[in-house]
């Protein structure tokens, strides 16, 4: 009875053991194309492929031409630029230059304007008041010639007197000189009508003619400008 219930059981085992031993082989299949399919399919994508890179080609020359192209002028405009703005500088500096020398000569010409126009305010700031001062002067030179000689010579006292006003007259004339006021006395001397006014003209033999022979008032001028000028009697031409 054991061996009966032990039977069954034995052959399951064996059954296990021999499936676990056996080995499932998988056939391989080699699968072979035939050549000249190969050949005629290569052949056409190659024809097909030709004008495609060429193409390609093409396009990337011109490419990297454009693109240098687009370097050799990145290159040149920045000097060509630079170049504009050197030059536009360069016309600033001069136009500056000449407007700085046009400065300098302007403030000179300044200068020596205003330097011109002070000199003048002093050398003829005292011309009105020297002109007051020359009626005073011919009041002493009217007095002076209004004594006789005669007169002078019998009387101490008119003669001292006389003596006084000349002193007086020099030291008075001599003051006007220091200050830059001179006396015009043309006697004897070509007439000139800036220094000169002529009150009236006489025919004299012994005189040339345009010769000042009379001096009516003396004249003065302050720092070489006429302060009044000398009136005079000058000698005419005998044919006029």
């Amino acid at each position: 009875m054991q061996r009966a219930l032990l039977s069954p059981l034995t052959r399951s085992i064996t059954a296990r053991n021999t499936l676990r031993s056996t080995r499932l082989v998988t056939p391989r299949v080699r699968v072979s194309y035939p050549q000249s399919l190969a050949v005629r399919f290569n052949s056409t994508n190659a024809a097909k492929e030709e004008p495609k890179k060429e193409t390609e080609a093409s396009a990337k020359a011109e490419t990297e031409a454009e693109a240098k192209s687009e370097e050799a002028e990145a290159e040149v405009n920045p000097l060509s630029e630079l170049q504009e703005k050197l030059e536009k500088k360069d016309k600033e500096l001069a136009a500056m230059k000449n407007h700085y020398a046009r400065a300098i000569a302007d403030f000179r010409h300044l200068q020596d304007t205003t330097k011109t126009e002070v000199q003048k305010a002093k050398d003829f700031a005292l011309q009105k008041f020297a002109k007051d001062l020359l009626d005073s002067l011919d009041n002493f030179n009217l007095a002076l010639s209004h004594v006789k000689e005669d007169t002078l010579k019998l009387n101490d006292e008119v003669k001292s007197l006389y003596d006084g006003v000349g002193m007086t007259k020099t030291v008075f004339e001599k003051t006007l000189i220091r200050y830059g006021i001179e006396k015009i006395d043309p006697l004897d001397q070509p007439f000139d009508p800036n220094l000169h006014e002529a009150t009236f003209q006489i025919a004299h033999p012994d005189k040339e003619p345009g010769t000042v022979f009379h001096v009516q008032q003396v004249g003065y001028t302050l720092n070489d400008r006429v302060l009044r000028p000398a009136k005079v009697g000058v000698v005419k031409n005998d044919d006029e």
